[in-house]
């Protein structure tokens, strides 16, 4: 695996593997890698010739509030983790590279950006969209992959990418799971013991309203109110939001039977986290 830090030597490495006739696979990520990346990266093996992962933990996505400064670094585990998993080259550029002085022009997806994660976090996903534009004209892929988790996240880029003409499919992966069914994040590890058994509630929330549409249950008003009581069975963790909206425009819905994303974010201690469950129009 060859580690790139210069955008300009990323890009002409992947043209080169394009002239050639390869497939390009992208996995962008923020580093402090776990399974949940691993899988992005195992799909992308199978479907492209050329496997790229980058690591940029994005300062234009946090607020100043937030967790840029702690969010974990570990890029020697991480480097030995895309090794492991045949990656061809590991892009990691540096702010300056990303962000040169004086940059000053910004990607925001109108009438998205600001629901769910944007609407909590304001300016998250206008940093987001402007690094997944940026990372994807300096990496030209064929194919890119995200995860599931962040579920506004991959409506937002797939409407971006419709929207820029971008020449590239978005693949969207899997939720990976603990046997528990906390979902897999690198702020996991910010959790105590105690914290990492209330964060199971997450999941526990979205089964019940899984368990209540298997019944064919399709007013969302009480699928929600559901989801909500399951999360304040435990105190402590508080609740952001929990919300039954369209997959791709993250806007409420008010009966499922076209199918709906159920998401919900939570603080558990000073933590953060996210989690999300598709229902088909049939509930399954």
């Amino acid at each position: 695996m060859l580690t790139v830090h210069s955008a300009a030597e990323m890009t002409a490495l992947s043209r080169e593997g394009r002239r050639a006739g390869k497939r390009v696979g992208f996995v962008p990520t923020m580093g402090a890698l776990h399974q949940g990346h691993t899988s992005l990266v195992r799909a992308a093996r199978s479907r492209a010739d050329v496997v790229v992962a980058s690591i940029f933990v994005n300062p234009a996505q946090f607020g100043p509030k937030e967790d840029f400064s702690r969010y974990p670094r570990t890029l020697e585990a991480d480097s030995a983790l895309l090794r492991a998993e045949n990656t061809d080259y590991l892009f990691y550029p540096s702010v300056d590279e990303m962000y040169p002085p004086g940059a000053s022009a910004w990607v925001n997806v109108e009438g998205i950006c600001d629901k769910l994660d944007g609407r909590s976090r304001p300016g998250h996903f206008r940093g987001v969209a402007t690094v997944v534009s940026k990372l994807f004209h300096i990496v030209q892929p064929d194919l890119a992959f995200f995860g599931q988790k962040d579920a506004a996240q991959a409506a937002i880029i797939r409407k971006l990418v419709r929207d820029l003409s971008f020449d590239v499919e978005v693949v969207v992966c899997p939720i990976v799971r603990e046997p528990d069914g906390l979902a897999l994040s690198s702020r996991n590890v910010y959790l105590t013991p105690e914290q990492r058994k209330q964060a199971t509630v997450l999941y526990r929330s979205l089964m019940r309203v899984q368990n209540l549409a298997d019944q064919g249950e399709r007013d969302a008003g009480p699928l929600a109110e559901v989801g909500r009581q399951v999360m304040s069975e435990i105190p402590s963790v508080r609740l952001d939001y929990f919300e039954i909206v369209a997959p791709d425009t993250l806007d409420p819905v008010s009966d499922i039977s076209g199918g709906a994303l159920i998401a919900v974010a939570a603080y558990v201690g000073e933590t953060r986290l996210i989690d999300n469950i598709l229902l088909s129009g049939t509930g399954a």
